[in-house]
């Protein structure tokens, strides 16, 4: 049996069935095939609002860049999507943008003034989507790095979105177009199998004594 296999068995069986049967639906929407990416938000709560909405909308991945604010994610607002979603920490956007073009993302800037409307983005390739501060929005070096500019539709007096609620906008528009794609947009069987592993021990207070036993009976 493929060793992570049997470490999950264990594991599930310190588990609730409602909570197997809640972790196995949830890892079966996860996507890695979009991520997101923020800059030097200076209001904790979005950011912490943005990791909720990665979780709600099931991109796995979130890509947090601190040049200027460094700051600890809100608990309260996250309402534990910290947990369930991976959050990848930088002091440099450029080691952030190296990053996700190694991982095969093209860049795309969101702006509330220029760039592809939402319902016309193409959803067919890998993307990561970069959410700017409050007041300035995206630095220069993301906006000249970007392979793609992207706008939410706009009617009303109002010109701009706070970055919480345009995250979500976005997030759930082009979720749920790639579901209903035949795009390979699903986690990995393996990467399923580590992510379960991991959501298991972080339920699990008693997860080092578990892990222990676990090693001692092989």
């Amino acid at each position: 049996m493929n060793e992570n296999l049997e470490l999950l068995t264990y594991l599930e069986n310190f588990l609730t069935d409602r909570r197997k049967s809640l972790f196995q639906r949830v890892i079966a929407n996860r996507t890695n095939f979009f991520t997101v990416a923020t800059q030097d938000i200076y209001q904790l709560h979005n950011t912490s609002a943005v990791i909720r909405s990665c979780d709600v909308f099931g991109i796995q991945n979130i890509h947090v860049v601190e040049e200027v604010n460094l700051k600890k994610i809100d608990r309260e607002i996250a309402m534990g999507a910290q947990k369930w979603v991976d959050i990848h920490r930088y002091t440099s956007t450029s080691d952030c943008l190296q990053r996700l073009r190694k991982e095969g993302y093209k860049i795309v800037a969101t702006s509330p003034h220029q760039g592809t409307m939402l319902q016309d983005f193409d959803i067919s390739s890998p993307a990561a989507f970069f959410f700017g501060t409050e007041t300035d929005g995206l630095s220069e070096e993301v906006m000249e790095e970007a392979d793609e500019f992207l706008q939410i539709p706009m009617v009303g007096f109002t010109e701009s979105l706070n970055i919480s609620v345009s995250a979500a906008i976005i997030l759930q528009d082009i979720t749920a177009r790639l579901r209903k794609s035949d795009l390979q947009w699903q986690l990995s069987e393996e990467d399923q199998l580590e992510k379960r592993i991991d959501w298991a021990k972080r339920n699990l207070k008693n997860s080092a004594e578990i892990l222990a036993r676990f090693e001692a009976s092989r």
